[in-house]
C-alpha cells in the first residue's frame, strides 16, 4: 500500500523564499478546479497540478532548488503573457531543445506528446514539451510563472 502525501507535506519542504508563492498559487489553481497529485521521488516530492485530467504543472526538486515545469496546452490563447517575460527566461526558452517529433514524427518515441510550435519575439519556436517551460522557481520569474499558469487554467476551464 502506497503512502498518501498531502500538499502540506510538500509545502513543508519548499524553501522559505518560494513557500508563500507556491501556497497562494495552489489556492488560486484549486479555485479554478485544478486537482493535485503528490508522489515521492528520490530528490523529494513531485507535485502535479491537473486541469480536466491534463497536467498543466509539475513541481520537482533538483540540487539547485525547486523547479517548475509548465505545460501550456492553450498557449496560442494567451501569447500576450510573453510580453512580460524577462530576457533571462526568454533566453532559457529559446535555448531549450527543438521538439524532434515536430520536425519528424518518427524521430521520437510515438508515446511522447508533441511539443510546442509558436512564434516568440518574432521567431518561430518548435520546442520540446518536457523542457520548453522548465524553470528554477525564483523571485525573478514568479510573476511570469503565475500569469502563465492562471491563463492556462482559465483556458482549460473554457474547453
Amino acid at each position: 500500500m502506497s503512502e498518501k502525501y498531502t500538499f502540506d507535506d510538500f509545502l513543508s519542504t519548499v524553501d522559505g523564499d518560494n513557500r508563500e508563492f507556491v501556497r497562494e498559487l495552489h489556492e488560486e489553481l484549486t479555485k479554478l478546479g485544478c486537482k493535485t497529485e503528490i508522489k515521492q521521488a528520490k530528490s523529494g516530492y513531485v507535485v502535479s497540478c491537473l486541469q480536466n485530467k491534463k497536467t498543466i504543472l509539475n513541481y520537482v526538486f533538483r540540487r539547485k532548488g525547486l523547479m517548475v515545469r509548465i505545460y501550456p496546452n492553450h498557449l496560442a490563447d494567451y501569447m500576450e503573457v510573453f510580453d512580460t517575460i524577462s530576457d533571462e527566461l526568454a533566453k532559457a526558452i529559446r535555448d531549450t531543445p527543438v521538439c524532434k517529433r515536430l520536425l519528424d514524427p518518427s524521430a521520437c518515441n510515438s508515446k511522447c506528446a508533441m511539443g510546442y510550435d509558436f512564434v516568440f519575439r518574432g521567431q518561430r519556436q518548435q520546442k520540446c514539451r518536457s523542457s520548453a517551460f522548465f524553470f528554477l522557481l525564483s523571485s525573478d520569474n514568479r510573476a511570469f510563472v503565475k500569469a502563465l499558469l492562471l491563463n492556462e487554467a482559465n483556458a482549460s476551464v473554457q474547453v
